[in-house]
């Protein structure tokens, strides 16, 4: 009896959709599972469903960045034959946001920085300072190497320029926010410090921050990697 009440409400509920398509009734493309990602959105729960839908479509990660309203300049693919191949990758250069130089990022870390930027950054600035964020300084994103520098070991995801090492940022007002030296506390700087690594868990698969360990102390190490960690 249960099966058969199912399966009329799943009926139902298709007869429903199917009228509601022919009388012009569309999802909301922020809402649409098949839409291309829009930085300008508030994220929702579909966001890091479209975020993971970028990792292996190029088209569908340049629809998302060019609603991103970063600067950036496409970048050529290195040859397959270098240590650390890239592909799909773009040259950050800022946005209403400097940066302490510009970074090399793959697609899919390109829009999840434009996604933390613009719904996590700012945010917790305002709740904090009541200004905005004016600059972020970060160690950068591209280096072929292991993780840890190690010898031997996985590769790191800086390697594929997949990842991003914030170190701090600057206010509207001249203040400067550093994570070596803000961190440990109760102030106000360490509370929004705190503040933006919980909230970039949103944007970035892989969050690491001071508490992670002390090769961290001084950054948040963000990525867009397989793992899903927020440290």
């Amino acid at each position: 009896m249960r099966k058969a009440v199912a399966v009329l409400v799943c009926l139902l509920v298709v007869a429903i959709l199917v009228t509601a398509w022919q009388w012009g009734w569309r999802l909301p493309a922020a809402w649409n599972p098949w839409a291309a990602l829009d930085v300008q959105d508030p994220p929702n729960l579909l966001t890091p469903y479209k975020l993971s839908r970028l990792r292996d479509n190029p088209q569908l990660c340049a629809q998302a960045l060019a609603t991103s309203g970063l600067r950036y300049r496409k970048q050529a693919d290195s040859p397959a034959d270098v240590p650390c191949p890239l592909e799909n990758v773009v040259r950050v250069e800022g946005s209403s946001v400097r940066l302490s130089s510009s970074f090399v990022a793959s697609c899919p870390l390109a829009v999840a920085y434009a996604l933390f930027e613009r719904h996590a950054l700012q945010p917790a600035a305002q709740r904090a300072f009541a200004q905005p964020v004016v600059q972020v300084d970060h160690l950068g994103s591209f280096a072929c190497r292991n993780m840890y520098n190690r010898k031997v070991g996985r590769l790191s995801q800086h390697a594929s320029a997949n990842a991003l090492d914030i170190a701090g940022f600057r206010l509207a007002d001249g203040q400067r926010i550093q994570l070596l030296k803000d961190w440990p506390g109760e102030g106000r700087k360490a509370q929004f410090l705190r503040d933006v690594h919980a909230s970039a868990c949103d944007s970035f698969n892989t969050v690491l921050g001071p508490d992670y360990n002390a090769a961290h102390r001084n950054h948040f190490h963000l990525d867009m990697g397989f793992w899903q960690i927020c440290r």
